[in-house]
């Protein structure tokens, strides 16, 4: 039995509500919504091997818990053209792997549950191989308006009223793609990141690769499907960036605080020297041009960096918002972001 709790600030509990669930499901993701929550419910434990004919659900929740529409997410025979197996008949030669059946099912890591306005966007992967599937839905109904096919799906993102922006990486793909209103894909670039997106729409961030030495830049993604390229990036490990109101991104990055300002020049706040920590959150730019992020058990606090304030638009740090939960409200798209 799963509980949702309202703590205030100094930790004090206000409410909690124990939402609705069938015998055996876990909890996957869950965000709140303006008179309610929606959740993600996985048909076992993570790592646990998927029950027969069990699959995943979205539910919309009541703020007391009760469900108000519930989809089943299925996930059933998959296929990716870089995953490869060990044949038996060939030695320990790999070859590809045509389609399996996933055996366990995950919540996906990177941003699995985003709400746009009236548009859901929930991720679930075979735990094995990371291959899974992203599905678009209305938020009122329920229904599914696309689902798409399978990949190794990473970083997303917010990128206005019912828009997405899904990233792939691995398995030789590594790549962006911008979800429409329709859950149809409108652009694609080959890049792959963690990326912003601010008030005007415009797409940017330090990409994200599984390949060292690294070969990733910041890079802004052009509405015409090109990019623009900014400074190479050195190291691997990233926290997540946030963006000010001026266009500068900063993020901790191969043991510098960088900041990457509109014309894509790159400026060091902060170097220590060797650290390579891979443990690391998003970053914060709180008021009075503070930053904060945490790498390993250590908080970091930096004041009076010059920063602007935290920029407006659908998706300026990660989660999309300082308090962590991925929700836009459902707004006419002209007054809100393009």
């Amino acid at each position: 039995m799963f509980t949702l709790t309202n703590v205030d600030a100094e930790g004090s509990v206000l409410d909690e509500v124990t939402p609705q669930q069938e015998p055996g499901e876990h909890l996957g993701a869950v965000v709140r919504m303006p008179d309610g929550f929606c959740v993600l419910w996985l048909p076992t434990a993570p790592r646990q091997r998927l029950p027969q004919g069990r699959t995943a659900r979205l539910a919309r929740l009541s703020d007391t818990g009760s469900t108000m529409w519930s989809t089943p997410l299925p996930l059933e025979a998959v296929s990716f053209s870089g995953v490869v197996e060990a044949g038996e008949a060939t030695g320990w030669h790999v070859q590809p792997k045509k389609e399996w059946r996933p055996s366990t099912l995950e919540a996906d890591h990177w941003q699995p549950l985003l709400v746009a306005g009236d548009r859901i966007l929930a991720a679930i992967s075979d735990g094995g191989s990371g291959i899974g599937r992203c599905t678009i839905l209305d938020t009122d109904t329920g229904n599914i308006i696309s689902t798409t096919e399978p990949g190794p799906y990473h970083h997303k993102a917010i990128a206005g009223h019912g828009r997405f922006l899904v990233g792939a990486q691995g398995y030789g793909a590594f790549s962006s793609t911008l979800y429409g209103p329709d859950g149809q894909p409108t652009h694609t670039w080959p890049s792959h990141g963690q990326m912003l997106i601010d008030q005007h729409g415009t797409i940017r961030g330090p990409e994200s690769e599984n390949i060292l030495p690294s070969r990733s830049r910041f890079r802004v993604l052009n509405p015409d499907g090109s990019m623009r390229d900014g400074p190479p990036l050195s190291g691997y490990y990233t926290g997540y960036p946030a963006l000010d109101a001026d266009g500068t991104a900063v993020f901790w990055r191969d043991g510098k605080l960088l900041a990457i300002d509109a014309n894509l020049d790159q400026h060091e706040l902060f170097r220590r020297t060797d650290d390579d920590r891979s443990v690391m959150s998003r970053t914060l730019l709180l008021q009075d041009a503070t930053i904060a992020f945490a790498l390993d058990n250590e908080l970091l606090i930096f004041h009076h960096t010059g920063l602007a304030p935290l920029a407006g638009g659908p998706w300026p740090c990660a989660d999309g918002n300082i308090h962590g939960n991925p929700v836009i409200p459902t707004v006419a798209p002209s007054t809100i972001w393009p």
